[in-house]
């Protein structure tokens, strides 16, 4: 197929008529709902956990870290990887915002009675007022379009627009509401850039000493439970007896082991559930690279070791992506 130069014009600025098309309709429809998840958010002591998949989990990363770096504590989490445990990262307080066009994406919808249990708000950014993703949640945000600028209509592209915009607009109100100045957005932004953020090294926002969960070969599961649950990362160590780390033991990890072994597991060790040679960082790992290495694995903590793998400390994705101010160390 071939286009002239003015056509191809013609056809980029089209699509970015149907996408500004598609942002009108939907700050028109902002109401009610956009003030009732503004007030849920504010009246909640913990984060904003964002859910999402595909494109909506591409959007949700971008609009957890403009919540993160504008006031409002927030984290990313997928949605399968929370169905094998990291479910485990929402707490008490916290308020989760979910992404969906449709609002039948089966992945996410799946985990939305488990937010109702533990009385967890939901908060939806969809275009189905009428799905099942909108019948569980607390507040209901209209982020419909009526076309994409896609020309088969299949690629989300207007939708994805609108739903990052609005996603925008709640933290810019949520800053305002919040008297967020611009000395604390340089208090999360030590070097005045977002992307400075992950150019420290991991071993000035690890977790070092009795922060760090760790147990001995050979302990009892029963005891490894303890320490992990005392401790709160949703992940343990297990060291050998040169204080190296033999494996790692997930929350998920426990709930796999409780399923296959049942009782059994009262009279198991830490060898029979760890994860052997877990992944690992190294002081001097750069954070972004860190960062990188837990995306491709679909992890969300890291032993850091010395050269001789020896436990130096651990990291987790809450250190790297915004749990309150960074710390140095």
């Amino acid at each position: 197929m071939y286009l002239s130069d003015d056509a191809i014009i013609a056809a980029g600025q089209e699509a970015i008529r149907i996408e500004i098309e598609g942002l009108e309709g939907v700050s028109r429809k902002l109401g009610d709902s956009f003030v009732q998840a503004v007030r849920i958010i504010l009246d909640a002591p913990g984060r904003v956990v964002v859910t999402g998949i595909g494109k909506s989990g591409l959007v949700g990363r971008k609009i957890s870290a403009t919540l993160a770096s504008t006031g409002t504590p927030s984290i990313f989490l997928h949605p399968v990887e929370a169905m094998h445990g990291d479910l485990g990262m929402v707490m008490s307080g916290d308020v989760v915002l979910a992404i969906s066009n449709s609002g039948e994406t089966a992945e996410l919808n799946a985990l939305l009675p488990a937010f109702r249990s533990r009385n967890i708000p939901v908060i939806a950014f969809t275009g189905g007022l009428s799905s099942t993703m909108s019948r569980l949640s607390q507040a209901v945000i209209d982020t419909g379009v009526a076309r994409e600028a896609c020309a088969l209509g299949l690629a989300p592209t207007a939708s994805t627009t609108a739903a990052l915009a609005v996603g925008d607009a709640l933290a810019v109100v949520l800053l305002k509401l919040r008297e967020f100045s611009e000395k604390d957005f340089r208090r999360n932004h030590p070097s005045g850039s977002l992307g400075e953020r992950l150019k420290v090294s991991v071993g000035q926002v690890m977790l070092t000493g009795p922060e760090v969960p760790v147990v001995k070969a050979g302990t009892s599961m029963n005891e490894a439970i303890q320490e992990l649950d005392s401790k709160g990362l949703g992940a343990l160590l297990v060291l050998d007896g040169y204080e190296k780390v033999a494996g790692i033991i997930t929350d998920g990890d426990i709930r796999r082991a409780v399923l296959r072994l049942g009782k059994a597991l009262d009279a198991c060790r830490v060898e029979d559930v760890m994860t052997r040679d877990p992944k690992r960082v190294t002081p001097d790992t750069m954070a972004a690279d860190a960062l990188a290495l837990m995306e491709r694995h679909l992890i969300t903590v890291l032993p850091v070791v010395n050269g001789e793998s020896r436990l130096a400390g651990i990291v987790h994705l809450h250190d790297l992506l915004g749990k309150g101010e960074f710390k140095f160390i």
